[in-house]
């Protein structure tokens, strides 16, 4: 007998609807799964069949054959295990073709029966809410509308946040299959737990003793988007400050957040109680990692990468000068676009990637220190800066360098600004710059920068005389006339970006590495 059931499955970030195609007939007794499985997803095969039998179901000694159908695309992990189990108890018939039409089934099976939860729920219901069947198709069963989606207790928050049409939970395979023939009610969903996205449990920008540039460059960095660089020696608070920027940011936008939310789930990341990931992520990889866990990708399955996990939130990178540069170079082209695309031979993927990228960096191999301490000889300066390449630290809008802070203000009372007063105003200036434009600052483009963000003639002198002496390219010239452009919102200008507002900007471009005998408050 043959039997179709619904369920779905995932690569990197985005669900896929599969078709699970179950057929018994005669020969000798062997269960075989078709339709590209991953070595997860074919080890089904036992997890399946020890969960019918420890479920009280009876195991067809015939042969079974499973189909995933489209068989074209490769099926990965195990959310498939429920979905195929049914399947085979509606092809032996001890559970009606009838029961399960317009049910889709997702999660794994333990030996025991027990229904668990699985990685990328929440891209997975998406995928099927969204999968309307064609006007042939719809006079087949097996592709009646969706009605229905069968998941994890433990997924349930998750699969909630995409509105399926109908939502069940379920701990066992034998609850599912005693719900779906009508013997008990399916349990009742869980409510929604509430988040209200409090910032209580986040570091605050109090605990930063003096670094007025470096704070001020922080806040430029969350007003207008702009990507941030942090120079200076051991101990002078770089990675302080970045780590208190997902503070200083808003909420995500329902887009993002349901977007940031999918990667989060497809990558098996916990989730907040509500589901619903509304805080701007951190991410701080090790500077050991390889360009593929960066970027996404991989060989056997494809992951989101750390660029997409730190969508609309932060990606840290500490020590940037260990980093290997074939990777910081793969950082260019999701910089830019907002978007990382990763093509292998049979699969092509887009995802999302628009972070804020903060670096933090030594001056030199010896780590700087007191101005004029540098003890690195020019050969080692040389290859130390041969670690950056031109193009890669062209697109940090800010770089600042990072002195180590006085006794007095290490060992004095005093207090820093608060991250909820810079909160306050990085807000105010994501305000002006929404309602003008619609955009962040960064994202403005060269048309836009002439008809949003007006430069007056001593500020225009400025940017030709950079230009001139080479000190600028012509991105360069964009990213400063982006970060004037935030300089003017944070002061309230709206109309004209000022010389002032330009040699400021100018001013927040520093080199990564000075040469010997540079005194380090010299290079900004």
């Amino acid at each position: 007998m043959l039997s179709a059931v619904r369920s779905a499955s995932v690569v990197a970030a985005t669900g896929t609807p599969v078709t699970v195609e179950a057929h018994i007939g005669l020969g000798l007794p062997v269960f075989t799964i078709l339709g590209r499985p991953d070595d997860v997803c074919r080890e089904s095969r036992d997890r399946v069949r020890a969960a019918i039998l420890t479920s009280g179901f009876h195991w067809p000694s015939r042969r079974i054959t499973i189909n995933l159908a489209p068989a074209t695309h490769k099926k990965v992990g195990s959310a498939l295990d429920l979905a195929i189990a049914i399947a085979v108890l509606v092809s032996d018939e001890q559970l009606p073709m009838q029961c399960a039409q317009g049910v889709a089934f997702l999660g794994e099976l333990g030996l025991d029966g027990r229904v668990r939860a699985v990685a990328g729920v929440a891209p997975m219901v998406l995928a099927l809410r969204d999968d309307a069947p064609s006007e042939d198709d719809s006079l087949m069963p097996e592709h009646s509308l969706l009605h229905s989606v069968v998941v994890p207790s433990k997924n349930i928050a998750e699969a909630r946040i995409v509105r399926p049409p109908g939502l069940r939970c379920a701990q066992t395979l034998r609850q599912v299959a005693e719900c779906l023939v009508g013997l008990m009610p399916w349990p009742d969903v869980p409510e929604a737990r509430l988040d209200d996205g409090c910032l209580a449990d986040a570091l605050d920008l109090c605990d930063v003793r003096g670094q007025a540039a470096a704070r001020l460059g922080l806040e430029l960095s969350a007003s207008g988007g702009h990507h941030l660089l942090l120079v200076g020696p051991p101990g002078s608070g770089k990675t302080m400050l970045a780590q208190r920027l997902p503070g200083i940011l808003p909420l995500l936008d329902e887009q993002t957040a349901l977007e940031a939310t999918l990667i989060r789930s497809a990558s098996g990341e916990p989730l907040p109680p509500s589901g619903l990931v509304t805080r701007p992520p951190i991410r701080m990889p090790h500077h050991g990692a390889s360009a593929v866990s960066i970027v996404g990708g991989g060989s056997s399955s494809l992951r989101p990468g750390e660029v997409s996990m730190a969508h609309g939130g932060v990606l840290f990178l500490d020590e940037l000068g260990e980093f290997a540069p074939s990777v910081l170079d793969a950082l260019r082209q999701p910089l830019e676009e907002g978007v990382i695309r990763v093509s292998r031979a049979h699969t092509r993927l887009t995802l999302p990637a628009r972070f804020t990228l903060v670096g933090a960096t030594n001056p030199c191999p010896c780590g700087g220190g007191a101005p004029g301490s540098c003890e690195c000889d020019e050969v080692a300066l040389t290859k130390y800066r041969r670690r950056f390449s031109g193009p890669f630290l062209d697109r940090f809008d800010v770089r600042v360098l990072v002195h180590r802070p006085g006794v007095e203000e290490l060992l004095g009372d005093e207090l820093g600004e608060s991250t909820a007063c810079v909160a306050e105003r990085v807000m105010r200036s994501r305000s002006i710059a929404f309602e003008r434009q619609g955009v962040l600052n960064a994202r403005l483009s060269g048309e836009q920068l002439d008809h949003f963000a007006p430069v007056s003639p001593k500020g225009m002198e400025l940017l030709r005389q950079e230009l001139e002496h080479g000190r600028l390219t012509g991105r360069g010239l964009h990213r400063v006339r982006r970060v004037a452009r935030t300089l003017a919102d944070r002061q309230g200008s709206i109309d004209v970006v000022s010389d002032a507002h330009i040699a400021a900007a100018l001013a927040l471009r520093a080199r990564v590495a000075p040469r010997r005998g540079d005194d380090l408050r010299s290079v900004v």
